[in-house]
């Protein structure tokens, strides 16, 4: 089954906001302005309709939506 830029969106932050929190807890604290700087991207990307990450994925070559058979 093929994944989807929003299914591989939602994955990626994520990952991102478990990995920074991670680093935040054992690393460093300052890592938690990674975490808050990954939900302000989601924050603004669901107003404006538009992420970095989306058009990184699309020129990577993952499909828009879900070919239905």
């Amino acid at each position: 089954m093929t994944r989807t830029v929003d299914e591989w969106l939602r994955g990626i932050a994520g990952m991102f906001i478990l990995l920074s929190l991670a680093l935040g807890w054992f690393v460093h604290p300052g890592f938690f302005l990674f975490t808050a700087f990954v939900g302000a991207n989601l924050l603004q990307s669901a107003f404006s309709k538009t992420c970095p990450m989306m058009a990184i994925l699309r020129r990577l070559g993952v499909p828009q939506s879900a070919v239905k058979s």
